[in-house]
């Protein structure tokens, strides 16, 4: 059992580019697929799916993209930390690297990027940063 599966699957997916994985196995949950749906959606990972082991388990599989070997995560960080929730309102949540990164934010309305968050005009947890 993890006391934070979100930093687990963000350390899983950090460690799989430095070992230059195709792709990394994660244990499935409904905010991992909408984290790995956002992280798709911005061209930081090629694509995703989710396997059945058996009848009750199921496993999220990243793949991975590279351009011309080199990572398109540069960096991967977890924010709000079970020990230390961090919440903000809009005008506060973070721009990351001047917009060359995305901030992952937990709404009211479900999980979505920071500059979405924004424009939705909502505030809530801070998940992670990505560039």
């Amino acid at each position: 059992m993890y006391s934070d599966p979100i930093g687990d699957m963000l350390a899983r997916i950090k460690n799989a580019y430095l070992a230059k994985k195709k792709t990394v196995e994660i244990p499935y949950s409904k905010m991992k697929e909408t984290i790995a749906q956002i992280l798709v959606k911005h061209n930081f990972m090629a694509n995703y799916q989710v396997n059945k082991q058996d009848k009750t388990k199921r496993v999220l599989i990243l793949t991975l993209k590279y351009d011309k070997e080199e990572p398109a995560i540069s960096n991967i960080k977890r924010i709000s930390k079970p020990s230390c929730r961090l919440y903000n309102r809009k005008e506060k949540l973070p721009y990351v690297l001047s917009g060359y990164g995305i901030g992952i934010v937990s709404t009211s309305q479900g999980i979505m990027t920071a500059n979405e968050a924004r424009k939705k005009g909502l505030g809530g947890e801070i998940i992670c940063k990505v560039w």
